[in-house]
């Protein structure tokens, strides 16, 4: 396991690229929508984990309903892992609530979420990636 990325929930995705890539020098990698959580993130190569900007697409979502609550800032930790059901299941033999009792897919393979209430206050994201 490693740490895949830490995601930054953002308003407005292009004035972030512009802190980002342009000021703080970070390589811009990938831009993709992903449909099934109404968002469009970046991707930004940082050592040997990423930094992930993420932007609402949508009003009536988990990060715009935290956007709004919260405001602009660190949303989420993601660890990437080599086999995310067995990720869960271990999760869920430790009575750790999840978001997500299966994997959906992501921008780069499975992803589910861990609930907050789980785990101290950080709302943590598992990844198993696709294969090359």
């Amino acid at each position: 396991m490693r740490i895949d990325h830490i995601g930054i929930v953002v308003e407005d995705l292009e004035a972030a690229l512009h802190v980002y890539e342009t000021a703080l020098g970070l390589p811009l990698a990938q831009i993709s929508e992903v449909p099934d959580q109404q968002v469009k993130v970046a991707f930004m190569p940082l050592g040997e984990s990423n930094v992930e900007l993420v932007q609402p697409t949508s009003d009536d979502t988990g990060v715009a309903r935290f956007l709004e609550k919260r405001g602009e800032g660190i949303h989420h930790v993601c660890i990437q892992v080599d086999a995310i059901e067995a990720a869960l299941e271990r999760l869920k033999a430790h009575e750790v609530p999840l978001i997500d009792e299966k994997p959906r897919q992501g921008a780069h393979g499975r992803v589910a979420f861990v609930h907050p209430k789980g785990t101290h206050g950080v709302l943590i994201e598992l990844v198993e990636h696709d294969p090359p």
